[in-house]
């Protein structure tokens, strides 16, 4: 047996490779961003069994190629990248870090509103080329403002407690969420998107990519944001129809945007946010700080631990917890 933990991605964290080398295992890494292919090659070679996933996807092939693999576990919480229903056929759980990365996420997620609305990188710029740029300038105060925060998981709550310290007004929609999470906040809960939408001069996004989620940022959901709104996106990019959100801020709809994500990472140099000065992008790096990457990695790499040696793991953390007990049930629904 390989006593081998494949991390998709360059990196993990001192603490957590520690974890690792304790329980005797050691940690084999595929390059940035690599495909079903080489991670496909990589499990093949290491037979390895457990996956800290970070980039890359991670489907049902994938899977094939490795029957000695037990456990998949999420450096974060955004498992659209990891084919959940595949896994749960196979019996393997995928598990996610929840909360380990929110503070950075939130404290990212408030940097991109402040540097949008208050168009940091522009005037930058131009003081930089030699342009003052004070006689005629207008800027915005965000007090008073209301922020829609869409999805209200553990990110979606420390930004609002930050964005409270701002001054700015909390309503939130998650049909999904407990009330105590809104009340804990004073957050405003929505019954709707549509209610929501409505109200947002800011809207923050921190739901999930999924069937249901994607795209639902669109030129129709985009038309009911007040006029001179903003969108802030450190979830997935997948949740913004792109093209719809470049036509709004060059009409004049929205302001600006604020995003650490695409629906394609890394980016086309083509890519038109590029050439909207109005949009502030970061690499997908909200949660990549040292304080973060230590938490995610060691809350990764325990959860692993947890499943192997047959030690109890958070319900909440199994993302796949209900296809697993579904698919472990059909043999016995069958022979009825």
């Amino acid at each position: 047996m390989s006593k081998t933990i494949l991390v998709t991605g360059p990196d993990l964290d001192p603490a957590a490779a520690r974890i690792v080398a304790e329980h005797g295992y050691q940690t084999v890494h595929t390059p940035p961003y690599a495909d079903s292919a080489v991670i496909s090659e990589y499990l093949q070679k290491t037979g390895a069994e457990g996956i800290v996933s970070r980039m890359g996807r991670l489907d049902a092939s994938v899977m094939d190629v490795a029957p000695h693999l037990k456990v998949i576990s999420k450096h974060g919480v955004g498992v659209d990248n990891i084919d959940i229903e595949a896994a749960a056929e196979r019996g393997i759980p995928v598990l996610v870090a929840t909360g380990a990365n929110a503070v950075s996420v939130g404290e990212h997620a408030i940097a991109l509103l402040l540097a949008t609305v208050k168009r940091v990188l522009p005037l930058d710029a131009g003081l930089r080329a030699g342009r003052w740029e004070k006689p005629g300038f207008s800027g915005r105060e965000i007090a008073g403002s209301t922020m829609g925060l869409m999805g209200m998981g553990a990110i979606a709550q420390a930004t609002g407690r930050m964005a409270k310290g701002l001054g700015l007004n909390l309503v939130g929609y998650d049909p999904y969420a407990p009330d105590s999470a809104f009340e804990a906040l004073g957050v405003t809960r929505c019954a709707t998107l549509d209610e929501m939408l409505v109200q947002s001069d800011i809207l923050s996004l921190h739901c999930p990519l999924n069937d249901q989620t994607r795209g639902m940022l669109n030129a129709e959901s985009i038309a009911k944001m007040p006029k001179g709104a903003y969108v802030i996106n450190t979830a997935r990019g997948g949740l913004i129809d792109e093209p719809a959100l470049v036509a709004a801020i060059e009409s004049g709809h929205l302001a600006g945007a604020g995003l650490d994500t695409f629906a394609v990472e890394p980016p086309a140099p083509d890519h038109p946010y590029f050439d909207v000065p109005e949009i502030v992008l970061t690499p997908h790096i909200g949660g990549v700080t040292r304080q973060a990457g230590a938490r995610v990695g060691v809350d990764a790499v325990t959860g692993i631990f947890q499943i192997l040696d047959g030690q109890p793991v958070a319900p909440e953390r199994i993302i796949n917890r209900k296809l697993l007990a579904a698919a472990q049930a059909e043999p016995a629904n069958m022979e009825k």
